[in-house]
């Protein structure tokens, strides 16, 4: 229900063990298929003792972890895709800022379970002008008033020098936004 980028726990190291042990075998297997797959593949990936282990696989990026990751990215990402669809990513360098990405997902009650939707968002006008705000489950009745469509109604996500500083950013716009039976966890990139 939230993510934040750069993960405090991630080297070089272990970076090297996630290509060598889980990405670089499943794109030699789907090389061994002839199955040519040119985009995004996304290893929702669990590290525990160290190890990392696969939660899944996604043929796309990640929700909400795209939207902590590309605000971070210096290199312009249709660079990315163009370089990827002409075979031609070994050429490219990508960069990524030294900033902090703090996003964090607000829910409608009940989610992932049963939940209701069509209620009004206040708010959205209030929010810091640094802040992202990635709308997920949202529509616009005639009137132009954003109302709750889904389970994941929005993301907000802020940038800063350090984790406190995005995470203190991001929590200080979520409390300007009301909708009936919302929910976000409190505790996103929260460390003791």
């Amino acid at each position: 229900m939230g993510s934040y980028s750069p993960p405090r726990f991630y080297n070089k190291v272990l970076g090297k063990i996630i290509m060598k042990t889980i990405m670089e075998p499943v794109i030699l297997a789907m090389a061994d298929e002839k199955r040519l797959y040119k985009g995004a593949l996304y290893g929702g990936l669990m590290i525990t003792n160290k190890v990392p282990k696969v939660i899944e696989f996604n043929a796309r990026l990640g929700d909400p972890e795209a939207q902590v990751v590309l605000p971070r990215l210096k290199t312009d990402l249709l660079d990315i895709m163009l370089a990827i669809v002409e075979n031609r990513l070994d050429k490219i360098n990508i960069e990524f800022n030294n900033n902090v990405c703090v996003g964090v997902v607000m829910a409608s009650g009940g989610y992932p379970g049963a939940f209701k939707t069509g209620f009004p968002v206040f708010g959205l006008d209030d929010i810091d002008k640094d802040i992202m705000v990635f709308h997920a489950g949202t529509r616009t009745n005639p009137e132009g008033q954003v109302l709750t469509r889904g389970g994941r109604v929005l993301t907000l996500a802020a940038t800063g020098k350090s984790l406190a500083d995005a995470r203190k950013k991001v929590y200080k716009n979520i409390a300007r936004i009301k909708f009936e039976d919302c929910y976000f966890r409190k505790d996103i990139a929260l460390f003791k």
